[in-house]
C-alpha cells in the first residue's frame, strides 16, 4: 500500500499535512468555517488550518473549499476531491494530477499564509 509513498517528500521538506498520493497529492485539513475572509492560518500538528469565508450548511463550506484550493493551486475544480470528512472540521482532499508534487503544493499553500 506504501509503494512509492516516498517520492516526492524526501527530495524536500516532509510535511505531515501533505502527503503524495498515486497521481496526486492528499492534504489533510481542519476547516474553520463562518469567517471574515477565506485564507491559510498554517499548520498546526499534523493538518493545516484554514478559514473558510463560508457558511457550514448544505455543502456551501465545502464547495468554498474546493473553490478556494483550485485558486490557491491554479487546479481545476474537476481535479479537487474532499475524500473523508464531509461533514467534518477535519478533512482530507485529494488533489489529482501527475504534475503536481507536495514540495510545490506546501510552498503554494504557505506562501499563500496571512
Amino acid at each position: 500500500m506504501s509503494h512509492g509513498a516516498g517520492a516526492g517528500a524526501a527530495a524536500g521538506q516532509s510535511v505531515a499535512w501533505c502527503s503524495p498520493v498515486a497521481g496526486g497529492v492528499r492534504l489533510a485539513l481542519q476547516v474553520t468555517p463562518n469567517a471574515k475572509k477565506s485564507q491559510v492560518i498554517g499548520p498546526l500538528d499534523d493538518v493545516l488550518k484554514l478559514r473558510l469565508q463560508a457558511q457550514p450548511i448544505e455543502g456551501k463550506a465545502n464547495d468554498a473549499l474546493i473553490r478556494f484550493l483550485a485558486e490557491l493551486l491554479a487546479l481545476p475544480r474537476s481535479k479537487i476531491s474532499i475524500t473523508h470528512g464531509q461533514t467534518s472540521k477535519k478533512k482530507l482532499v485529494e488533489l489529482s494530477g501527475p504534475q503536481l508534487t507536495v514540495d510545490a503544493v506546501v510552498h503554494r499553500l504557505l506562501s499563500a499564509m496571512s
